[in-house]
């Protein structure tokens, strides 16, 4: 995972990069046309540079003939009766002006004799050829000014000065109960971009107000302002004041600062133990510095173990996952419910496997640490400026491979396999004792054993199943304060 935050300087990114936990691990459309297949005699297959006509477009082939449709061969000659006819015009009807003249009809009369009638055919065709001159003329004359006065309503349309859309409909800026924009209304004057400066870093994050007008953040943070840095608070309206930090836990990933936050709006923390798979959540915060920048998503997974920091820092998350999007900046910012509640602390994101700190963005997969966790965190940085974390007493085997998590069966150094007088001596755990799963939740690796640990409070009861010589039992252990 990829702190979103993270500027290529390493985790924890000096002021308020997520947390970085890295995760296990045209064609051309050129074608061939096909080769032409038989064809009829006389005609040749369409080439590529050849327009593909219709049957009756088909040029017919030349015949030896004095005259259209005179039949070829020996009786070919001038004045022979027509025995066949050239297809139809795909243009011109029958009858047609402009027609062939097999197409027209035969208008000319005949005498009791059967004698052709030469004037009153020539007269008819006479007719007809003033007719089609007329009718050639009104549509030439007719076609002009049809383009007149379309030129002239197009010229007037665009240099009319008086020409005017219709003005828009005042439009409704209120938004329903629960819906996206609504929640987004509400959150937003409560959430705020956190500028830290150090004495040779700087960097962004996110925070929102809590009770007594403390802001809520993750420790990496602030963490470069914890010794002589600069902490500036900007709001959604664009102010600004100085932060303090009140106190800080990078175990939990969590800080709480004290600014003068204006009377601005407690977010409330909601109940992260009714939280379920595919509910619908808002992420709001400042990613890559844009303040205000409103994300949506679901809750994709619970319980998801996620180790971020390094040796000095190490930051234990039973994390919310979520595929809202989340980038650097977005850290320390609320994951909230339709109701606007917050119920997770934007801290990490993960990295795609060989990407580099310079490479970190949104994946659609951001983790949140669970209200409930940060509630618990920021009472008691409140109160006192440190927080307790919960632990059973055991060393583990960091060399065991197989199901479940082995309890080292000889000492380390001075570290003890359990921890005397600790809750697992008193509940009986041994040394090489496996352990399988906290509570319901399975255990494959010391960190899962560590996060599901950290995620309850101290002087909670857990039942570990435990795996001895062969046979499974459930061990029932108080969990203790640590000493550090």
């Amino acid at each position: 995972m990829t702190n979103p935050n993270d500027d290529g300087r390493g985790w924890p990114d000096p002021a308020g990069d997520p947390v970085d936990v890295t995760p296990p691990d045209a064609r051309s459309g050129a074608h061939t046309p096909a080769a032409p297949g038989p064809g009829v005699a006389g005609q040749g297959a369409p080439t590529a540079t050849q327009p593909l006509l219709p049957t009756w477009a088909t040029p017919t082939p030349t015949v030896a003939s004095s005259g259209w449709g005179a039949p070829a061969g020996p009786d070919a000659g001038a004045g022979h009766p027509a025995t066949s006819a050239p297809p139809p015009s795909p243009y011109l009807m029958p009858g047609q002006v402009g027609g062939p003249p097999w197409a027209a009809p035969d208008t000319r009369s005949t005498d009791a004799a059967g004698r052709r009638r030469r004037g009153t055919g020539a007269g008819m065709g006479a007719v007809l050829a003033v007719a089609a001159v007329v009718a050639l003329v009104t549509g030439l004359i007719g076609g002009l000014a049809g383009g007149w006065l379309a030129d002239t309503a197009r010229e007037r349309s665009v240099n009319d000065p008086g020409f005017a859309l219709p003005s828009p409909e005042n439009g409704a800026t209120q938004r329903a109960a629960g819906t996206v924009p609504s929640v987004a209304s509400g959150v937003l004057p409560s959430v705020v971009a956190l500028q830290v400066s150090g004495s040779d870093a700087e960097g962004t994050g996110s925070g929102f107000v809590i009770e007594g007008g403390y802001i809520l953040t993750n420790n990496h943070v602030v963490s470069l302002g914890a010794t002589g840095g600069e902490i500036r608070v900007v709001f959604q309206d664009g102010s600004q004041t100085t932060g303090t930090i009140v106190g800080r836990d990078p175990s939990y990933d969590l800080a709480v600062v004290k600014a003068e936050t204006g009377g601005r709006r407690a977010l409330t923390l909601g109940d992260s133990t009714g939280v379920v798979v595919g509910d619908p959540v808002i992420a709001v915060g400042a990613p890559l510095g844009l303040q205000g920048t409103v994300t949506t998503g679901i809750v994709s997974a619970l319980n998801r173990p996620v180790v971020a920091g390094d040796e000095e820092e190490t930051a234990f998350i039973n994390a919310i996952q979520t595929d809202a999007a989340i980038n650097p900046g977005n850290s320390g910012g609320p994951l909230v419910d339709a109701r606007g509640r917050v119920i997770g602390i934007n801290s990490a994101i993960a990295r795609a496997p060989g990407g580099g700190a310079g490479t970190a963005g949104n994946i659609g997969l951001g983790f949140a640490i669970p209200s409930n966790q940060a509630r618990r965190t920021a009472e008691q940085l409140v109160r006192t400026g440190t927080s307790a974390h919960p632990v059973i007493g055991v060393l583990l085997d960091q060399d065991y491979t197989g199901e479940g998590v082995r309890v080292a069966d000889a000492p380390q150094g001075d570290q003890q396999p359990i921890t005397p007088g600790g809750p697992a001596d008193a509940a009986g755990i041994r040394p090489g004792d496996v352990i399988l799963a906290v509570g319901s939740t399975p255990v494959t690796a010391p960190e899962e054993l560590i996060v599901q640990v950290r995620a309850r409070a101290v002087g909670d009861s857990v039942t570990l199943t435990v795996r001895r010589d062969g046979r499974e039992q459930r061990i029932t252990v108080t969990l203790a304060a640590s000493d550090g």
